[in-house]
């Protein structure tokens, strides 16, 4: 069975479609606003008119492909090409500034494919004993998991901690805006309609990663600044660099498959919370958002971790782990395959294609990559006064394409001077986004266990899994405030 799985990869058409959708996938996920997602649905009705081996292959191809793109344009261009991409630009386009553009993308490339291979082996060997675990959480647990990363906010707030509760509450207000998820109440409209259904994810990265840096840059005389200065060399880092980035390598790939198990919280968390673990574990958190390689290794792996982490629920029990597998459930469907428990018995050689198929998606996926670094650093070499434009005719593009309507558009200038504005103010934008991601979710789940519960919220701490990420929750808080009051000490300490 798992041989004649694997034999069924390997045949010409499926190796082709595979390495279609891998190239068109990364194509996606590097034009800002566009997205896996995006390209799974435009090429879902092509799925269909395949066997299900080749459709399958060319969907898993466009969801790995398209994951792994966003690093490129929130490397060179600052802004993420895909909402699991953001907090890649974090340090990814500093080392682009300082000239360390070609070690950016060759370490995003390398430390993507060995998250999406790590994914790849759990998927293989613990998709259905995993699953069993996963299926025990409810609205207890995940509203203890989110309130846990609200607590990442703590971690990037900067010097300030008061500067980023409020950067972290105005991203939170900001995901309020829209119908209720709970009940349906419309709510922060400001006259306008057509916010019913909400600002939208890739609305907000692009009015806070380009529009606002467009504008400051218009400001400050940095559109006609010089070519940024760069060197590649093979993958742009050192053997001994790639050993001081293993732990932070394994860490990240763990919580991005744990945070892919877990349906719903998608690789926009796994990536702020690896980032968030790999800065206070760092001997040098402060350097974090300055041009660090550990942030753009953190972010890259958990964000292709996150990809197979999310398929095991899909495949064992039948429940998406995010939007992309979503699409997957549905391709398999219209071909006559139920995800699900019985999906090992009934079509056991097509899970094993399943299982080479997105293997082969990221070794297709590095290679592309890696032979197109220097293709893709060359963009570092076009005039910022030309680049810019070119950058505000994707992001009309993208925000236009992704609900059809203009409005988006002039949305995404709203959101950017609202971000120029807070910039001015000194107030970061990652407690923000994390405010914004997160908001929907606890209010969610905190509904549905207030429901569930008949208002005894007791239950957050009485059910065991549920009390320990509350615990470990308060442990993250606690060990932030040590370290600041730490460092404050310390400096007082050297000014004495």
């Amino acid at each position: 069975m798992a041989l004649d799985g694997l034999l069924s990869v390997f045949s010409p058409v499926v190796l082709f479609w595979n390495l279609f959708g891998t190239f068109v996938g990364i194509i996606f996920g590097a034009i800002p606003g566009l997205s896996a997602v995006m390209a799974m649905v435009l090429f879902m009705p092509i799925s269909f008119g395949l066997d299900v081996t080749s459709a399958i292959s060319l969907l898993l191809g466009l969801y790995v492909g398209g994951i792994s793109g966003g690093m490129i344009s929130a490397i060179l261009l600052k802004i993420p090409g895909t909402p699991s991409s953001m907090t890649t630009v974090f340090d990814g386009g500093p080392m682009a500034e300082n000239g360390e553009a070609g070690k950016a993308l060759g370490a995003g490339v390398f430390f993507s494919f060995l998250g999406g291979l790590a994914s790849a082996v759990f998927l293989v060997f613990l998709a259905q004993p995993l699953a069993r675990i996963a299926i025990h959480f409810g609205p207890f647990e995940y509203c203890s998991i989110t309130i846990m990363s609200l607590t990442i906010i703590a971690s990037l707030a900067g010097k300030s901690m008061i500067d980023g509760l409020i950067s972290g509450c105005i991203g939170i207000l900001i995901s309020f805006i829209g119908t209720a998820p709970i009940g349906g109440q419309m709510r922060l409209l400001l006259g306008q309609r057509k916010l019913m259904s909400g600002v939208s994810t890739v609305a907000l990265l692009l009015g806070m990663f380009a529009i606002a840096e467009i504008v400051s840059a218009s400001g400050t005389g940095e559109i006609k600044a010089e070519k940024a200065k760069y060197t590649l060399r093979g993958l742009g880092f050192s053997f001994k660099e790639f050993v001081s980035q293993i732990k932070n390598t394994v860490m990240s790939s763990l919580i991005g498959i744990v945070i892919g198990i877990l349906p719903g919280l998608g690789g926009n968390t796994s990536s702020l919370l690896a980032y968030s673990v790999a800065k206070e574990t760092s001997s040098y958190p402060e350097k974090f958002g300055t041009g660090v390689l550990d942030g753009v290794v953190a972010s890259e792996t958990a964000n292709n971790a996150n990809t197979g982490g999310a398929m095991i629920p899909m495949l064992a029990l039948g429940i998406p782990g995010n939007t992309p597998t979503a699409l997957l459930i549905a391709a398999l469907t219209v071909q006559g395959v139920n995800c699900g428990p019985l999906v090992f018995e009934k079509h056991g050689t097509l899970v094993y294609a399943i299982f080479a198929a997105f293997t082969l998606a990221n070794i297709f996926m590095f290679f592309l990559e890696w032979r197109s670094l220097k293709l893709f650093v060359r963009v570092l070499d076009v005039p910022k006064y030309i680049l810019y434009p070119v950058i505000i005719c994707m992001c009309f593009i993208g925000a236009f394409s992704n609900r059809n309507r203009v409005f988006e558009v002039g949305l995404v200038f709203v959101i950017g001077m609202l971000t120029w504005v807070m910039k001015k103010f000194g107030l970061q934008l990652a407690p923000c986004i994390i405010g914004f991601i997160l908001g929907p979710m606890i209010e969610r789940n905190f509904a549905y266990a207030y429901s569930q519960s008949e208002g005894d919220m007791w239950q957050l701490v009485t059910r065991p899994i549920s009390c320990a990420f509350l615990a470990l929750a308060v442990l993250m808080v606690a060990y932030v405030i040590y370290k600041k009051v730490r460092r404050e000490k310390n400096v007082l300490a050297d000014d004495g």
